[in-house]
C-alpha cells in the first residue's frame, strides 16, 4: 500500500501540494503540447472528443427506455425533445481517469476547441465529471506559449448558448439524418450516412433540378472581336450595339419562357445577320471612338475560413474536404496555424 500511495502523490502532488488545475483538452498531442506550456502546477488530460453522446445503435440503449417509440433515435418526442445522453463503453476508462485526476485538483479547467462543438464537449465534461471545485472556460484560436498563457490568465463560463446551439444542431441530425440516411442507402449507395446539413442539400438539388426541368431555352448570337495594333498586344472586343441599338444578351431573357423580356428594348440577332455583320466588319477599317482610364484597388484576400481553405486545397491540391481537415487539424495542434474550423477572419 505505501509503494501505491507513493506512485500515486508522486503522480499528483507538486512539492507537497495539490495540483493547481486539471486542464481537459480534446486530443492527447494538443495535451502534450500545451502542458509544456503550462508548468508542474497544471495536469492537462484529454477527453479524446466527446465522452457521452446519443445511443449509437440497439446495443447501446438503455435497457429501461428501450421499448420507448423513440428509443432508436435517442431523443424523447413526448418530452421537449429531450436528447438521451449514454457513455460509450470505449470511453468509460477514460472518464476513470478524469475523475481520478479532479479528485486532486483545485480547479477545473476545460480547454476544448473554440466552437460549439467544443463549448458542448466541455458542457458534457462537467455533467459527468461533477466537479465539486470551480470550473473556467479556457480559449484560444493557436497553440503557442503566448497564446495558451493568455488564455489561462482570461478565463470564462460556459457558454449555455453555444451548449444549446450544438444540442440543437445534434438532434436535428437524429431527427431527420435517421429518416434520411436508409433513402440514401436505398438509392445511392449503402453506409452514406446524412443529417441536418445533408437534409437540406437534398432538398435544394430536388428543387434545382425541377427548377432545371422548367427551364425554357432560348438562343441568340453576338459577335466577339480580337483586335490588335501592329505593334501592341492582342485584346478582345464584343459587340454592343448596332446602329445605335444595344444587342441582346442572356440577361435580356426570361428563364421560365424562354422568350425576351417584355421591357427589354433590344435589337436580337439571328445567325444570317450575324453572318453578315462578320463579313462586312472582317474587312472594315477599324478605329478607337475613346479611351477610358480608370483606378483599380486590389487587396489581399480575406484569411481561410473552413470553407474557403477547403474549397482552395480541393482547387489547388486536389484534397477532400475531410483530408483537408486532417491535415489542417495536425498543422493547429502543432502550433503552425490558427484555429481552423471557423467562419470568423479575426483571428491573430
Amino acid at each position: 500500500m505505501a509503494e501505491l500511495s507513493l506512485a500515486f502523490r508522486e503522480e499528483f502532488f507538486v512539492a507537497g501540494k495539490r495540483l493547481k488545475a486539471l486542464v481537459i483538452v480534446e486530443s492527447p498531442a494538443k495535451a502534450k503540447k500545451i502542458s509544456g506550456f503550462l508548468g508542474p502546477n497544471y495536469k492537462v488530460l484529454a477527453s479524446m472528443g466527446h465522452i457521452r453522446d446519443l445511443p449509437n445503435g440497439a446495443k447501446e440503449i438503455p435497457a429501461a427506455v428501450k421499448k420507448e417509440p423513440w428509443a432508436s433515435f435517442g431523443v424523447n418526442f413526448d418530452k421537449d425533445f429531450e436528447p438521451l445522453y449514454i457513455i460509450p463503453p470505449e470511453k468509460r476508462k477514460v472518464v476513470a481517469e478524469l475523475k481520478d485526476a479532479l479528485k486532486n485538483a483545485d480547479e477545473l479547467i476545460l480547454a476544448t476547441d473554440e466552437d460549439r462543438e467544443g463549448e458542448s464537449i466541455g458542457w458534457h465534461l462537467t455533467e459527468v465529471l461533477k466537479p465539486k471545485v470551480p470550473v473556467k472556460r479556457m480559449v484560444f484560436s493557436e497553440i503557442t506559449k503566448a497564446a495558451i498563457q493568455e488564455a489561462i490568465a482570461s478565463t470564462r463560463q460556459l457558454d449555455t448558448n453555444l451548449v444549446a446551439a450544438q444540442e440543437t444542431r445534434r438532434v436535428l441530425d437524429r431527427l431527420y439524418g435517421y429518416r434520411l440516411s436508409p433513402l440514401l442507402w436505398k438509392k445511392i449507395a449503402r453506409g452514406l450516412s446524412a443529417g441536418r446539413v445533408q437534409s437540406v442539400a437534398v432538398r435544394l438539388l430536388v428543387q434545382r433540378e425541377l427548377e432545371r426541368l422548367a427551364f425554357r431555352s432560348a438562343t441568340y448570337w453576338d459577335l466577339k472581336a480580337e483586335l490588335a495594333k501592329d505593334t501592341s498586344a492582342k485584346f478582345a472586343a464584343e459587340l454592343a450595339t448596332v446602329a445605335g441599338k444595344r444587342v441582346a444578351s442572356g440577361k435580356d431573357f426570361d428563364e421560365n419562357t424562354g422568350k425576351l423580356k417584355p421591357n427589354a428594348d433590344v435589337l436580337l440577332l439571328d445567325q444570317p445577320q450575324v453572318e453578315a455583320l462578320r463579313d462586312r466588319l472582317t474587312n472594315s477599317q477599324w478605329q478607337v471612338s475613346s479611351v477610358k482610364e480608370r483606378h483599380e484597388i486590389r487587396r489581399p484576400y480575406p484569411p481561410f475560413t473552413t470553407s474557403t481553405l477547403q474549397q482552395e486545397a480541393n482547387r489547388k491540391l486536389s484534397l477532400s474536404a475531410k483530408e483537408t481537415m486532417q491535415i489542417a487539424q495536425r498543422l493547429y495542434e502543432d502550433g503552425y496555424i490558427t484555429y481552423m474550423r471557423t467562419d470568423s477572419v479575426h483571428l491573430s
